[in-house]
């Protein structure tokens, strides 16, 4: 998922660029069982990000159609309208707004009780443009009791530095720069109805990552008595060009007798970066109020989730010296931190009397409250205001996100 920071914070739920690929495998979403297609459905997406000095906000909408009984296709679409005032921002560049866009596309093959799966996803901003590749199979066995799915997803990003002309003022391409990154990941994960009321799912994944994997904007900082006023000087970052990491989940929802359900789940990350992130969730659905307006009813559902991680191996708020090791960091995802995310959502299904072919609708609200706290990430923007260098106050960063989710079933 601090725009470039939440998005791309790997340890936790998200990484690199492939956040965004991946937040949009999850709309597209895989069928329950690999013996049933996805539904025929229709669904438009705004999304509002606002924390740390970055609002991102915009639309997303997919649908999916089947043809026949073998064969599911989807398209998708989403946008990102992005302004950044963050700390990074601040401290080594000038604010900006973007836009970035995003299509895909994907087809699902059912033949027997297996599902086959490949699509394609294409994103551009004005700095940074990634292609990403998928396939995946899915099998269900047992009497359908266990589901068993591997995957695989192969991205090129292109990267680039947006500078200011000193004719024009205008922001463009720095055609001096112009980098590479690979990355690619593997996926296996099972299913297991364990009761009528309760279900397990385990989940394994490894990403290899080569090329550029820093950013051409955040600078390091190292101390420098020779700076009057701040007593440090700002340089580029320096990371290793590979990076390989693997995540384990296992997750268990619960039905329970009231028609509600419970789901608990923990992730384990870890890479070769010295990264070791740690993740808790506990989410609960509850129904309500049936035989509302238009044959409706509510579903209300929250969610509390907690992380917590190491810094990397290379990585600190405030370097001695110039030069002073082979790699150096200083984004924010590479820190020490522990956050807390606490969301609330309700759905309303209904069905239309005006449109028969609309088989059910639904409007959903999500409303998500996250905070960090950074434990060896100081407010450098503070170091003029009575603090000496490297002892600024720690970083603390304030993000709502809010989602409207309309879809329709036919």
């Amino acid at each position: 998922m601090q725009l470039r920071h939440v998005i791309r914070t790997r340890g936790g739920a998200s990484f690199g660029r492939w956040a965004k690929v991946l937040a949009m495998l999850c709309l597209v979403g895989a069928p329950a069982g690999a013996d049933v297609l996805p539904d025929d459905r229709a669904d438009v997406l705004y999304h509002n990000y606002s924390g740390g000095g970055i609002t991102i906000q915009g639309p997303s909408v997919l649908v999916r159609k089947k043809v026949g009984d073998s064969l599911s296709f989807t398209g998708s679409y989403y946008e990102d309208l992005i302004s950044s005032a963050s700390i990074d921002v601040k401290l080594s560049a000038s604010p900006y707004h973007e836009t970035r866009k995003q299509e895909g596309a994907s087809v699902d093959y059912l033949h027997g009780k297996t599902i086959y799966t490949a699509g394609y996803i294409h994103s551009r901003e004005p700095d940074y443009q990634s292609d990403t590749g998928y396939v995946s199979i899915s099998q269900s066995m047992f009497g359908d009791l266990t589901t068993v799915s591997m995957g695989y997803r192969r991205g090129w990003d292109s990267v680039y530095r947006d500078v200011r002309d000193p004719t024009t003022h205008q922001i463009e391409n720095d055609p001096t720069f112009h980098q590479r990154a690979d990355h690619r990941a593997y996926s296996v994960s099972v299913s297991q109805i364990l009761t009528r009321n309760a279900i397990v799912d385990l989940a394994f994944e490894a990403i290899t990552d080569q090329g550029y994997l820093a950013s051409p904007y955040r600078k390091i900082r190292y101390l420098d008595p020779t700076v009057a006023g701040k007593g440090y000087t700002l340089a580029d970052q320096i990371y290793p060009n590979t990076r390989t990491s693997s995540a384990a989940s296992a997750q268990l929802k619960y039905y329970l007798p009231y028609r509600a359900a419970i789901t608990g789940q923990y992730r384990f990350f870890n890479d070769t970066w010295g990264i070791t992130g740690h993740t808790v969730e506990l989410d609960y659905t509850q129904p309500a109020f049936r035989n509302l307006p238009w044959n409706g009813s509510m579903i209300f559902d929250g969610s509390l989730r907690y992380y917590r991680q190491n810094n990397a191996n290379f990585y600190s708020d405030l370097f001695p010296r110039a030069n002073y090791q082979n790699f150096m960091g200083r984004d924010r995802e590479l820190a020490a931190f522990h956050s807390i995310s606490l969301g609330l959502g309700a759905t309303y299904e209904f069905h239309v009397p005006s449109a028969p072919w609309l088989s059910k609708s639904s409007v959903n609200i999500h409303v998500n409250h996250l905070l960090i706290d950074y434990s060896d990430f100081r407010n450098a923007l503070l170091d003029g205001d009575g603090y000496t260098v490297g002892n600024e106050p720690l970083y603390r960063l304030n993000a709502t996100v809010f989602q409207l989710f309309i879809s329709a079933w036919f």
